[in-house]
């Protein structure tokens, strides 16, 4: 199934200052999701990022905090983003029935989440070069048990390019150069 903007919102999830700086690969991680926010912007697709615990592990990092809104940052205690009422909500509201994940931790609350949000009947894609967990295995191994559970696992590029559909438009000129 292909992505489509028009039908799809973005999710992403905890990258925070205290969780990242153990992840495997946070630059990337957080590079990949900036890209994602930006190309969603650029698009005009609805974005949401979730912080679990922000007392405890602070606030989205300074790079993805800057591109979105207060109102787009939602504070959880659930792992999974599905069962949050608060984050369901939201993303009930929009009526696109797509959503790309991306964040951290990988074995944890983005894969909680994804579940999650298959079980209500989404059609869900992880985007696995921007999500991380402490241990690559534990990454790998959620990737390989969302992909069984039939969720999309695509890649940045993947998705953006899925969204834009088309070169040559003034959109498609300035997605490309973020991903360059």
């Amino acid at each position: 199934m292909l992505m489509n903007r028009e039908d799809s919102q973005l999710l992403v999830v905890d990258v925070q200052e205290r969780l990242l700086p153990v992840m495997t690969d946070p630059e990337e991680v957080v590079g990949n999701c900036a890209i994602l926010m930006q190309s969603a912007r650029e698009l005009g697709l609805p974005v949401l990022v979730s912080e679990q615990y922000p007392k405890g592990l602070g606030p989205t990092v300074e790079a993805l905090h800057n591109l979105a809104s207060p109102a787009e940052i939602l504070p959880k205690l659930a792992f999974s983003c599905a069962d949050d009422e608060e984050i369901a909500a939201a993303l009930r509201s929009v009526r696109r029935r797509q959503i790309v994940v991306c964040g951290i931790e990988a074995h944890v609350c983005v894969l909680q989440t994804a579940l999650g949000l298959r079980r209500d009947g989404y059609d869900v894609f992880v985007a696995g070069d921007a999500t991380s967990s402490r241990r690559s295995a534990n990454r790998d191994a959620a990737h390989r048990r969302l992909a069984q559970a039939g969720i999309g696992m695509v890649t940045t590029e993947m998705a953006v390019f899925e969204w834009l559909h088309h070169a040559g438009t003034p959109e498609f000129k300035t997605i490309s150069k973020l991903i360059k």
